[in-house]
């Protein structure tokens, strides 16, 4: 009698279907915005005398950010936070991995470790900086969608999904281009300026696009299925609360 008395006061926490498959999709598209696509510079030219120049990671890392906004729409902000650490450990992991295998000796007559190291030897300050500006910003992406679900009672979604996706990328460009690259040689204060402006244009852009394309869609498929539209009523919002 006592046992099952106990069992009943304790709830049984909610089993989701596509919660464990998102949470690997984020921590995958993290890991190959940040170490893989970092390190190729791409060049798209959308004229023969406009072309720009950006990171191929650019390209993939605003998917983190949908992959936020969904989380937090759907599954609520405590959802959101363990999967944010679940990304921050695997990219904090991923990054003394591979500089654990770049110095390592190589075989004398593989001779590649030179073009290998320019490929994946980060610097110990930009990869500090990348993953303080990803928690930053993927906090903040969280924190303010949530506060808006509640703030507009639910409605005007593409307000908060947008908004929160502004103020995250803000966040995460704000911190990582000065902590990454202030005082480095060849980057002025100028040129660093330009890239932060251009970089978070992009990304606001991309989710503005994304929005009625696949966001959208995404929320509504993800709540139908998991039966799940959480508010944030009564949760803790400070992100070291596990």
């Amino acid at each position: 009698m006592i046992l099952s008395r106990c069992a009943s006061m304790h709830k049984v926490p909610k089993r989701y279907h596509y919660l464990e498959i998102i949470t690997v999709a984020f921590v995958l598209i993290l890991i190959l915005s940040n170490l893989v696509g970092s390190a190729k510079i791409t060049q798209l030219c959308l004229a023969e005398d406009w072309c720009l120049s950006l990171s191929t990671g650019l390209l993939l890392f605003p998917v983190s950010y949908l992959i936020g906004d969904i989380l937090t729409e759907v599954y609520g902000y405590s959802a959101s936070r363990r999967v944010i650490w679940t990304g921050f450990g695997a990219l904090l992991a991923a990054n003394l991995i591979i500089q654990f295998f770049v110095v390592l000796p190589a075989d004398p007559e593989w001779g590649l470790q030179q073009a290998y190291s320019q490929v994946f030897k980060m610097s110990l300050r930009i990869s500090i900086a990348s993953i303080i500006a990803f928690a930053a910003g993927e906090f903040t992406n969280s924190y303010v969608i949530a506060k808006l679900k509640l703030w507009l009672k639910g409605k005007h979604q593409w307000v908060r999904i947008i908004g929160s996706t502004m103020a995250g990328e803000l966040v995460d460009t704000l911190i990582v281009i000065p902590l990454g690259f202030y005082g480095a040689q060849g980057y002025p204060v100028e040129i660093l300026f330009k890239i932060m402006m251009s970089k978070y244009v992009i990304k606001v852009v991309w989710e503005i696009i994304a929005y009625p394309l696949i966001t959208v869609h995404l929320i509504k498929f993800l709540k139908t299925a998991e039966h799940e539209d959480y508010y944030d009523k009564d949760t803790n919002f400070n992100p070291f609360h596990l």
